[in-house]
Protein backbone atom coordinates (compact mmCIF):
# COMPACT_ATOMS: atom_id res chain seq x y z
CA UNK A 1 0.00 0.00 0.00
CA UNK A 2 1.24 3.71 -0.41
CA UNK A 3 0.81 5.04 2.69
CA UNK A 4 1.45 8.81 1.31
CA UNK A 5 -1.60 8.24 -1.49
CA UNK A 6 -4.20 6.75 0.89
CA UNK A 7 -3.69 10.01 3.31
CA UNK A 8 -4.01 12.73 0.51
CA UNK A 9 -7.09 10.50 -0.81
CA UNK A 10 -8.49 10.29 2.58
CA UNK A 11 -8.39 14.06 3.46
CA UNK A 12 -9.33 15.20 0.00
CA UNK A 13 -12.47 12.75 0.33
CA UNK A 14 -13.35 13.85 3.16
CA UNK A 15 -12.45 17.59 3.07
CA UNK A 16 -14.76 17.46 -0.19
CA UNK A 17 -17.78 15.90 2.01
CA UNK A 18 -18.00 19.34 4.55
CA UNK A 19 -19.52 22.36 3.45
CA UNK A 20 -18.77 25.72 4.63
CA UNK A 21 -22.44 25.85 5.93
CA UNK A 22 -21.82 22.80 8.02
CA UNK A 23 -18.44 23.79 9.32
CA UNK A 24 -19.88 26.93 10.47
CA UNK A 25 -18.34 29.52 7.79
CA UNK A 26 -19.85 31.57 5.40
CA UNK A 27 -19.90 30.86 2.08
CA UNK A 28 -18.40 33.61 0.09
CA UNK A 29 -19.94 33.19 -3.35
CA UNK A 30 -21.82 30.45 -5.72
CA UNK A 31 -18.38 29.70 -7.71
CA UNK A 32 -16.40 27.56 -5.53
CA UNK A 33 -14.46 25.53 -7.37
CA UNK A 34 -14.43 22.29 -4.85
CA UNK A 35 -17.27 20.69 -3.54
CA UNK A 36 -16.20 21.60 0.02
CA UNK A 37 -14.32 22.94 2.29
CA UNK A 38 -11.21 24.46 0.53
CA UNK A 39 -7.48 23.73 2.14
CA UNK A 40 -7.63 26.94 3.94
CA UNK A 41 -10.72 26.37 5.49
CA UNK A 42 -9.80 23.41 6.90
CA UNK A 43 -6.35 24.98 8.29
CA UNK A 44 -8.07 28.01 9.70
CA UNK A 45 -10.95 25.40 11.54
CA UNK A 46 -7.97 23.51 12.88
CA UNK A 47 -5.81 25.83 13.78
CA UNK A 48 -2.58 25.72 11.69
CA UNK A 49 -1.69 27.27 8.91
CA UNK A 50 -2.12 26.50 5.37
CA UNK A 51 0.91 25.40 4.19
CA UNK A 52 1.69 23.29 6.83
CA UNK A 53 -2.01 21.73 6.04
CA UNK A 54 -1.21 21.46 2.44
CA UNK A 55 2.18 19.18 3.56
CA UNK A 56 -0.55 17.42 5.48
CA UNK A 57 -2.87 16.47 2.26
CA UNK A 58 0.00 15.69 0.64
CA UNK A 59 0.49 13.00 2.37
CA UNK A 60 3.24 13.46 5.14
CA UNK A 61 1.47 12.82 8.79
CA UNK A 62 4.25 11.29 10.53
CA UNK A 63 5.32 14.19 12.33
CA UNK A 64 1.96 15.37 13.45
CA UNK A 65 1.30 15.22 16.67
CA UNK A 66 -1.81 13.77 18.72
CA UNK A 67 -2.85 17.38 19.16
CA UNK A 68 -2.57 18.30 15.07
CA UNK A 69 -4.70 14.78 14.52
CA UNK A 70 -7.05 16.21 16.94
CA UNK A 71 -7.19 19.58 15.44
CA UNK A 72 -7.61 18.08 11.73
CA UNK A 73 -10.14 14.79 12.91
CA UNK A 74 -12.47 17.80 14.57
CA UNK A 75 -12.09 20.56 11.65
CA UNK A 76 -12.92 17.33 9.23
CA UNK A 77 -16.06 16.62 11.56
CA UNK A 78 -15.02 12.84 11.27
CA UNK A 79 -16.41 9.76 12.68
CA UNK A 80 -15.22 7.34 15.30
CA UNK A 81 -14.02 4.83 12.45
CA UNK A 82 -12.85 7.66 10.16
CA UNK A 83 -10.51 9.49 13.24
CA UNK A 84 -8.98 6.00 14.02
CA UNK A 85 -8.28 5.38 10.50
CA UNK A 86 -6.38 8.95 10.13
CA UNK A 87 -4.33 7.43 13.17
CA UNK A 88 -3.53 4.64 11.68
CA UNK A 89 -2.21 6.46 8.78
CA UNK A 90 -0.11 8.26 10.61
CA UNK A 91 1.18 5.08 12.78
CA UNK A 92 1.26 3.07 9.34
CA UNK A 93 4.10 6.22 8.05
CA UNK A 94 5.93 6.77 11.20
CA UNK A 95 6.64 3.06 10.49
CA UNK A 96 9.69 1.64 8.54
CA UNK A 97 8.07 -1.19 6.79
CA UNK A 98 10.08 -4.17 7.59
CA UNK A 99 10.50 -7.67 6.56
CA UNK A 100 8.49 -9.76 8.30
CA UNK A 101 8.03 -13.56 8.45
CA UNK A 102 5.12 -14.84 6.62
CA UNK A 103 2.52 -15.90 9.11
CA UNK A 104 1.93 -20.03 9.71
CA UNK A 105 -1.36 -20.65 7.89
CA UNK A 106 -1.79 -23.57 10.51
CA UNK A 107 -5.64 -24.17 12.40
CA UNK A 108 -6.87 -21.03 14.80
CA UNK A 109 -6.59 -22.37 18.64
CA UNK A 110 -8.36 -25.23 19.35
CA UNK A 111 -9.87 -23.30 22.12
CA UNK A 112 -11.63 -21.03 19.67
CA UNK A 113 -13.00 -23.63 17.94
CA UNK A 114 -14.32 -25.65 21.03
CA UNK A 115 -15.99 -21.90 21.75
CA UNK A 116 -17.52 -21.98 18.33
CA UNK A 117 -18.88 -25.71 18.74
CA UNK A 118 -20.59 -24.57 22.19
CA UNK A 119 -22.41 -22.31 20.25
CA UNK A 120 -25.26 -24.44 18.90
CA UNK A 121 -28.01 -22.98 18.21
CA UNK A 122 -26.45 -19.63 16.75
CA UNK A 123 -24.46 -18.98 13.43
CA UNK A 124 -20.80 -17.86 14.28
CA UNK A 125 -17.65 -17.79 12.55
CA UNK A 126 -13.91 -16.56 13.00
CA UNK A 127 -12.27 -13.83 10.16
CA UNK A 128 -9.36 -12.10 10.17
CA UNK A 129 -9.28 -8.36 8.88
CA UNK A 130 -9.21 -9.62 4.90
CA UNK A 131 -12.52 -10.73 5.68
CA UNK A 132 -11.65 -14.59 5.46
CA UNK A 133 -13.42 -16.89 6.98
CA UNK A 134 -11.48 -19.29 9.38
CA UNK A 135 -13.14 -21.11 11.35
CA UNK A 136 -17.10 -22.25 11.42
CA UNK A 137 -19.27 -23.98 13.49
CA UNK A 138 -21.73 -26.17 12.30
CA UNK A 139 -24.61 -23.50 12.07
CA UNK A 140 -22.16 -21.14 10.85
CA UNK A 141 -21.16 -23.06 8.05
CA UNK A 142 -24.96 -23.93 6.87
CA UNK A 143 -25.36 -20.03 6.95
CA UNK A 144 -22.12 -19.21 4.99
CA UNK A 145 -22.94 -22.70 2.95
CA UNK A 146 -22.40 -20.83 -1.04
CA UNK A 147 -18.99 -19.83 0.19
CA UNK A 148 -17.68 -23.77 1.15
CA UNK A 149 -19.73 -24.13 -2.36
CA UNK A 150 -16.70 -26.39 -5.10
CA UNK A 151 -16.68 -23.98 -7.41
CA UNK A 152 -16.94 -21.14 -5.33
CA UNK A 153 -13.16 -18.33 -5.29
CA UNK A 154 -10.62 -20.06 -2.66
CA UNK A 155 -9.12 -19.39 -0.38
CA UNK A 156 -13.25 -18.64 1.34
CA UNK A 157 -13.31 -15.43 1.63
CA UNK A 158 -16.24 -12.97 2.36
CA UNK A 159 -15.46 -9.84 -0.32
CA UNK A 160 -14.07 -12.59 -3.35
CA UNK A 161 -17.39 -14.23 -2.97
CA UNK A 162 -19.50 -10.97 -2.74
CA UNK A 163 -17.76 -9.32 -5.47
CA UNK A 164 -16.24 -12.22 -8.01
CA UNK A 165 -18.92 -15.33 -7.49
CA UNK A 166 -21.77 -15.25 -9.63
CA UNK A 167 -23.95 -16.40 -6.32
CA UNK A 168 -22.78 -13.35 -4.43
CA UNK A 169 -25.51 -10.66 -5.44
CA UNK A 170 -27.38 -13.60 -4.99
CA UNK A 171 -26.75 -14.82 -1.44
CA UNK A 172 -26.56 -11.24 -0.42
CA UNK A 173 -29.59 -9.35 -1.58
CA UNK A 174 -28.57 -6.15 -0.11
CA UNK A 175 -25.98 -6.04 -2.56
CA UNK A 176 -24.86 -2.40 -3.00
CA UNK A 177 -25.33 -1.70 0.74
CA UNK A 178 -23.42 -5.04 1.38
CA UNK A 179 -20.82 -3.77 -1.10
CA UNK A 180 -20.12 -0.62 0.59
CA UNK A 181 -19.81 -2.36 4.31
CA UNK A 182 -17.20 -4.71 2.82
CA UNK A 183 -15.45 -1.87 0.51
CA UNK A 184 -14.99 0.55 3.63
CA UNK A 185 -13.89 -2.92 6.37
CA UNK A 186 -10.84 -3.84 3.84
CA UNK A 187 -10.27 0.23 3.75
CA UNK A 188 -10.21 0.26 7.53
CA UNK A 189 -7.90 -2.57 7.67
CA UNK A 190 -5.22 -1.47 4.90
CA UNK A 191 -4.98 1.38 7.32
CA UNK A 192 -3.83 -0.63 10.03
CA UNK A 193 -1.91 -3.25 8.15
CA UNK A 194 -0.72 -1.13 4.92
CA UNK A 195 2.01 -3.96 4.62
CA UNK A 196 0.34 -6.57 4.71
CA UNK A 197 1.08 -8.80 1.19
CA UNK A 198 -2.22 -10.91 1.53
CA UNK A 199 -4.21 -8.16 1.71
CA UNK A 200 -2.52 -6.19 -0.90
CA UNK A 201 -3.28 -8.90 -2.89
CA UNK A 202 -6.70 -9.52 -2.64
CA UNK A 203 -7.37 -5.93 -3.20
CA UNK A 204 -5.05 -5.89 -5.87
CA UNK A 205 -7.39 -8.53 -7.21
CA UNK A 206 -10.85 -7.28 -6.37
CA UNK A 207 -9.68 -3.67 -7.80
CA UNK A 208 -8.47 -5.85 -11.29
CA UNK A 209 -11.47 -7.75 -11.78
CA UNK A 210 -14.45 -5.48 -10.42
CA UNK A 211 -15.58 -2.31 -11.72
CA UNK A 212 -17.65 -2.00 -8.01
CA UNK A 213 -15.27 -2.24 -5.90
CA UNK A 214 -13.07 0.18 -8.14
CA UNK A 215 -15.40 2.61 -7.68
CA UNK A 216 -16.36 1.95 -3.81
CA UNK A 217 -12.73 1.96 -3.02
CA UNK A 218 -12.01 5.53 -4.57
CA UNK A 219 -14.51 6.90 -2.24
CA UNK A 220 -12.06 5.93 0.22
CA UNK A 221 -14.51 4.99 3.25
CA UNK A 222 -14.16 3.25 6.16
CA UNK A 223 -16.37 2.18 9.06
CA UNK A 224 -16.45 0.38 12.38
CA UNK A 225 -18.57 -3.48 12.36
CA UNK A 226 -19.28 -4.09 15.51
CA UNK A 227 -23.16 -4.61 15.47
CA UNK A 228 -26.07 -4.79 13.19
CA UNK A 229 -28.56 -6.66 11.40
CA UNK A 230 -27.60 -8.56 7.60
CA UNK A 231 -30.33 -9.97 5.33
CA UNK A 232 -29.34 -13.48 3.60
CA UNK A 233 -30.78 -15.36 0.82
CA UNK A 234 -30.26 -18.77 1.13
CA UNK A 235 -30.47 -21.23 -1.17
CA UNK A 236 -31.93 -23.80 1.15
CA UNK A 237 -33.99 -21.80 3.62
CA UNK A 238 -34.67 -18.81 1.40
CA UNK A 239 -34.35 -14.94 2.82
CA UNK A 240 -33.69 -14.71 6.65
CA UNK A 241 -32.62 -11.29 8.82
CA UNK A 242 -30.08 -11.84 11.65
CA UNK A 243 -28.66 -9.25 14.15
CA UNK A 244 -25.25 -10.11 14.39
CA UNK A 245 -22.60 -8.91 17.05
CA UNK A 246 -18.60 -8.76 16.14
CA UNK A 247 -16.03 -9.03 18.99
CA UNK A 248 -12.30 -8.84 19.10
CA UNK A 249 -10.39 -11.79 20.27
CA UNK A 250 -7.93 -10.06 22.36
CA UNK A 251 -5.33 -13.01 22.58
CA UNK A 252 -5.63 -13.38 19.01
CA UNK A 253 -4.79 -10.03 17.46
CA UNK A 254 -6.81 -9.27 14.24
CA UNK A 255 -9.26 -11.75 14.61
CA UNK A 256 -12.76 -11.02 15.26
CA UNK A 257 -15.50 -13.20 16.39
CA UNK A 258 -18.96 -12.69 14.91
CA UNK A 259 -22.08 -14.20 16.10
CA UNK A 260 -25.73 -13.92 14.34
CA UNK A 261 -29.27 -14.30 16.43
CA UNK A 262 -32.89 -13.65 15.53
CA UNK A 263 -35.35 -12.60 18.23
CA UNK A 264 -37.53 -15.59 19.08
CA UNK A 265 -41.19 -15.80 17.71
CA UNK A 266 -40.10 -14.50 14.90
CA UNK A 267 -40.07 -15.34 11.00
CA UNK A 268 -36.48 -15.00 10.89
CA UNK A 269 -36.09 -16.93 14.30
CA UNK A 270 -37.82 -19.93 12.85
CA UNK A 271 -35.94 -19.69 9.12
CA UNK A 272 -32.74 -20.24 11.98
CA UNK A 273 -34.65 -23.45 13.07
CA UNK A 274 -34.89 -24.54 9.66
CA UNK A 275 -31.29 -23.89 9.05
CA UNK A 276 -30.35 -25.66 12.15
CA UNK A 277 -32.59 -28.93 11.03
CA UNK A 278 -30.75 -28.83 7.66
CA UNK A 279 -27.43 -27.90 8.74
CA UNK A 280 -27.65 -31.66 10.81
CA UNK A 281 -29.36 -33.46 7.88
CA UNK A 282 -26.38 -32.13 5.32
CA UNK A 283 -23.58 -33.32 8.51
CA UNK A 284 -22.07 -30.03 7.88
CA UNK A 285 -18.28 -30.21 9.22
CA UNK A 286 -17.05 -26.74 10.62
CA UNK A 287 -13.56 -26.08 9.51
CA UNK A 288 -10.59 -25.01 11.19
CA UNK A 289 -9.16 -22.97 8.67
CA UNK A 290 -10.10 -22.23 5.00
CA UNK A 291 -8.12 -24.08 2.46
CA UNK A 292 -6.74 -21.92 0.10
Amino acid sequence: MDTAHDIREFLATRRAKITPQQAGLPAFGSNRRVPGLRREEVALLAGVSIDYYVRLERGHLAGASEEVLDAVANALQLDEAERAHLYDLAAAQRRRPARRAKKPRGPIPVSIQRVLDSMADTPAFVRNGRLDILATNRLGRALYAPLFAADAPRPVNIARFKLLSPAGRDFFPDWETSLNTTVSLLRTEAGRAPHDSDLTGLIGELVTRSEEFRTAWAKHNVRLHHTGSKPFRHPEIGEIRLDFDAMDLPAQPGLTLTVYSAEPGTRDHDALVLLSAWAATEDLQAPTQAQS
